[in-house]
């Protein structure tokens, strides 16, 4: 049974989004929250598997919620994954949300089984953009500047066939399309994703697509947009 703790400032969103996954027989809600301290201090006495965030909130933000949850998780605590929602699709929310160590970003106006399958996805251990939030994603990155921000070294502690590999995962492959890329087994593939992600310390593959570009290993024309799966 999947734990769910909804953070948004509207009651009646709140009450909307909780009909909707308590329908569910194998999500349940646990509490919810009206802004982000709250969100924290729930986060900690009630210790959800997945949080449903929304960004713009009084107090404390989505987003510094997001991060002080992450760093708990990162500390040996509760491994709570977050789900971000917004009515905004156009911003460096993404950006923040994604460096503050949400799993997942959907947009407000999805439907209610895109929401079903976004908390599955982001529970089951995976990572999730809205369709739109990755163009955004692309997009942005096409026009910013050349960032380079990662050192190269970062890599180093690759083989060349794992490199191979996180090159692939950065440019939003599925593990059957990196199989047949490089002609290995599908389980293989999984082996090596798992090694990469513990190696780069990287939460999930949407983390991995950031890096790729933040390093200059992945340039926007390479990409294409990331599988939840």
């Amino acid at each position: 049974m999947t734990r769910i703790l909804i953070v948004d400032d509207q009651p009646m969103y709140r009450i909307g989004l909780a009909a909707i996954l308590g329908a569910q027989q194998d999500l349940t809600i646990v509490g919810e929250a009206g802004d982000g301290r709250e969100a924290i201090a729930r986060t900690r006495s009630l210790q959800p598997d997945v949080v449903l965030m929304d960004v713009r909130m009084p107090n404390l933000n989505g987003i510094e919620a997001t991060r002080a949850i992450a760093a708990a998780a990162n500390g040996g605590g509760h491994p709570t994954r977050v789900l971000m929602l917004t009515t905004f699709d156009i911003d460096d929310y993404v950006f923040d949300a994604l460096r503050a160590g949400a799993s997942g970003f959907l947009l407000k106006d999805a439907t209610p089984q895109e929401l079903v399958d976004a908390v599955r996805t982001v529970a089951g251990g995976d990572a999730l953009l809205a369709p739109k939030v990755t163009r955004t994603l692309i997009e942005a990155f096409a026009q910013a500047p050349a960032r380079r921000s990662i050192s190269p070294t970062r890599f180093n502690e690759l083989t060349e066939r794992e490199r191979e590999v996180f090159e692939l995962v950065a440019k939003g492959y599925s593990n059957s399309e990196i199989s047949k890329t490089l002609f290995i087994a599908e389980q293989t593939t999984k082996s090596h994703v798992s090694r990469i992600m513990a190696k780069l310390h990287l939460r999930d593959r949407v983390h991995a697509v950031v890096l790729g570009y933040e390093s200059g290993l992945i340039t926007p024309g390479e990409a294409r947009e990331p599988e939840a799966r």
